[in-house]
């Protein structure tokens, strides 16, 4: 028999809200995940190699695709809402993932700079990787929140967002991978602690502090995860309005809960098992060069979408085909990462021709001398 429809009928056996019942599956998925990764994060002496992250990043992304499936077929359907019921939900968690999950991949980015920047070692990037991860969810969870309420007090609120969203899809563009933005001389937090405290610069260990001549000081170690906690705040403020925009299309097809629940679980998910994709991608991520460029479409996308509700027509249409804005999600993802593929395959074609060409060159100048 189906498990999922055995733990469906265990709630109605219960009499147990199976919104409830959903909250904890979720919540024991996120705490067995976290413990399972800090573990191996700790106990990681050497780069993982490609194959064994690849595959834990299999693994992470099929729990989220059967929590994803669980939605769509047992999560209770909101009977004043009208719409689809539980296939609508189930296709705004997986247009959450999808988004959340690019803008994942994005600030992985940003981790190798800061890795670099900071000269972190490899065996300590692991656990800096879970603790920044876990910072995220936190702030991602904190915004989810205050967003998600304020949109229910104050409906306008959502085309702010919504232009929001477009202006940050012109400045990605505009910017491109701006380094300046983690620059640890210019992060306030990193200036502040080195004002303050003496910084041990030769303890590349896993702790925050140490003691320099008897006297209190910090690590390189608690510098990073300074940068790396305020990076997370502008992750948060990025990709929040974007998921928010994603579960909101509609205006007010979902109740708050539901709302909360699609925004916070899609979000989680798509931070879950990035510790693994770091180390499957690591080094090959500048290959795909155009994936920002998804990102800011699909910014712009969302945003666009949030503004352009204020039409009924429009709000009606996104509420009724909520596989429109997955299949543009999917699309976008798809086509940023295949085309970015083809043309590094095109370049090395050429650059290996080039090569051919000079070595064939070289050779007949010497058979001339």
């Amino acid at each position: 028999m189906d498990p999922l429809y055995i733990f469906a009928l265990g709630a109605n056996r219960m009499h147990m809200n199976p919104e409830f019942l959903f909250w904890i599956v979720f919540i024991g998925i996120f705490l067995i995940g976290f413990f399972v990764d800090l573990q191996a994060a700790k106990h990681r002496h050497s780069e993982e190699s490609i194959a064994t992250a690849l595959k834990w990043t299999a693994a992470w992304i099929s729990i989220a695709l059967m929590f994803g499936m669980a939605i769509t077929f047992f999560y209770p359907q909101n009977e004043n809402s009208g719409m689809a019921g539980r296939g609508m939900l189930g296709m705004k968690f997986f247009s959450g993932y999808l988004t959340e999950y690019m803008l994942s991949i994005d600030n992985l980015f940003v981790f190798i700079m800061i890795f670099a920047m900071m000269n972190v070692r490899e065996e300590v990037q692991p656990i800096l990787l879970k603790f920044g991860i876990l910072l995220s969810i936190i702030f991602r969870t904190l915004f989810i929140l205050v967003g998600m309420t304020l949109i229910n007090r104050f409906e306008w609120l959502i085309y702010l967002f919504g232009a929001f969203l477009i202006v940050m899809a012109v400045k990605m563009v505009k910017n491109g991978d701006d380094e300046d933005s983690i620059n640890p001389e210019k992060n306030l937090l990193i200036r502040a602690a080195k004002k303050i405290f003496t910084v041990d610069v030769n303890n590349h260990k896993p702790v925050l502090h140490s003691r320099v001549d008897g006297k209190f000081a910090v690590t390189p170690f608690l510098l990073t995860f300074l940068l790396i906690g305020s990076t997370d705040v502008m992750f948060a403020v990025d990709s929040v309005p974007a998921v928010i925009g994603v579960i909101q299309e509609g205006n007010q097809v979902l109740t708050l809960n539901e709302s909360n629940f699609l925004a916070i679980t899609s979000n989680v998910f798509a931070c879950m098992g990035l510790v693994s994709l770091f180390f499957a991608l690591n080094g090959i991520l500048k290959i795909f060069k155009y994936l920002k460029t998804g990102i800011c479409f699909i910014l712009f996308f969302v945003g666009a979408k949030m503004i352009l509700c204020a039409i009924e027509s429009v709000s009606m249409f996104f509420s009724n085909h909520s596989w429109v804005s997955f299949t543009v999600i999917l699309a976008t993802l798809a086509i940023s990462i295949l085309y970015s593929i083809v043309e590094n395959k095109i370049v090395t074609k050429r650059q290996a021709q080039i090569s051919k060409s000079l070595e064939a060159f070289d050779e007949s100048k010497q058979r001339r001398n």
